[in-house]
């Protein structure tokens, strides 16, 4: 999958989003933030894990750190069953490359849980995976939360 298909998904699901392509690549939060010109809080990762094998897509703040131990209580299992997917774990659960995975719009539908520090971040739009490595998707806070649903957790501390 790539950002064409992420475009599709977005069109066919009224989303009010947009990819912009990049001139250069944006693997990191710091890359993306100085591609757009923009503060880093104001991108969003969106970071696979894997809890008893089955996935879970945590969507927080670029610059916060996850926290295994809170998303293992939030998910009602010990820390241990928790782990962080690998590139082609992500890549074949969500039909993208990491470094680019966008919010939604997965080849499946993936369980999503919005970390707490998301929704109170004070920017009209914030930038998350496009579905390409040069590309991100431009959206507001509460079109992320239409979209993804009500599963919020505090499952972060700040870096």
């Amino acid at each position: 999958m790539n950002a064409t298909n992420l475009q599709q998904y977005i069109t066919q699901n009224q989303i009010d989003a947009e990819i912009l392509f990049l001139e250069v690549e944006t693997p990191t939060v710091e890359a993306a933030a100085l591609a757009l010109g923009v503060l880093p809080e104001q991108i969003i990762k969106s970071v696979l894990f894997l809890a008893d094998k089955e996935p879970v897509v945590v969507i927080a703040s670029g610059l916060a750190r996850l926290n295994y131990k809170l998303l293992a209580d939030y998910l009602g299992m010990s820390r241990r069953r928790v782990k962080i997917a690998g590139p082609d774990e992500v890549l074949a659960i969500t039909g993208y490359v990491a470094g680019s995975v966008p919010p939604f719009g997965y080849v499946q539908p993936i369980r999503t849980v919005v970390e707490t520090a998301v929704l109170s971040l004070p920017h009209p739009h914030i930038y998350g995976g496009g579905g390409d490595i040069n590309a991100l998707m431009k959206l507001t806070v509460a079109e992320l939360r239409r979209v993804v649903g009500g599963e919020v957790a505090q499952l972060a501390v700040s870096s």
